[in-house]
């Protein structure tokens, strides 16, 4: 059986989405509503329950099944090992073919690389912290008594967000941190 899976963005965006994968073969189709970073995914769930082997799962591009590649390589795992079918339209993908099974191969050695690579730097990381050679970033100095009064004023409704930003100097980030660090 091929199956399709969606994850809901626009629903323009999804009725374009749903007829290529119909058209593909798709005689059954799992929406999804939730983000793609997100591992509690009920259709996704749902669906992977059914999936029998020698099913295919098809979607409409690689960031429908997972939001950073990583994460699309540990689905197509999962999928492989169920002997289940694989195949992405936008990037012209699928395990069924030699190609997507080299590919396929190839993009999780790299990516086990780097599952080594970073779990490397976090025990570097740690070591010299424990030595005391690790101090972290220096946290960007502010003018506390300025951060106060430009929170006031965007609180109060004088200037949004994006303007008392401007005023700061910050970007998103540091600014909405402060203001939570700072009780703002």
């Amino acid at each position: 059986m091929i199956v399709g899976y969606i994850r809901m963005c626009t629903q323009a965006e999804d009725r374009d989405r749903e007829k290529a994968l119909h058209q593909w073969g798709a005689e059954k189709l799992y929406w999804e509503k939730d983000s793609s970073r997100s591992w509690v995914r009920p259709a996704y769930e749902e669906m992977a329950a059914t999936l029998q082997p020698g099913d295919t799962v098809v979607v409409s591009e690689f960031r429908q099944l997972a939001g950073s590649a990583r994460d699309v390589l540990i689905l197509l795992h999962r999928l492989y090992s169920a002997k289940v079918e694989f195949a992405s339209l936008r990037e012209n993908f699928h395990t069924a073919t030699g190609q997507g099974r080299e590919t396929l191969r190839v993009l999780s050695a790299l990516a086990e690389m780097e599952e080594e690579r970073m779990l490397r730097r976090q025990k570097n990381v740690e070591k010299a912290k424990a030595a005391g050679r690790y101090k972290g970033r220096t946290p960007l100095a502010i003018d506390e008594e300025k951060f106060r009064a430009v929170c006031t004023r965007w609180r109060a409704g004088e200037m949004t967000a994006v303007a008392a930003m401007r005023l700061l100097g910050l970007k998103p980030n540091t600014f909405y941190r402060r203001v939570k660090d700072l009780g703002l």
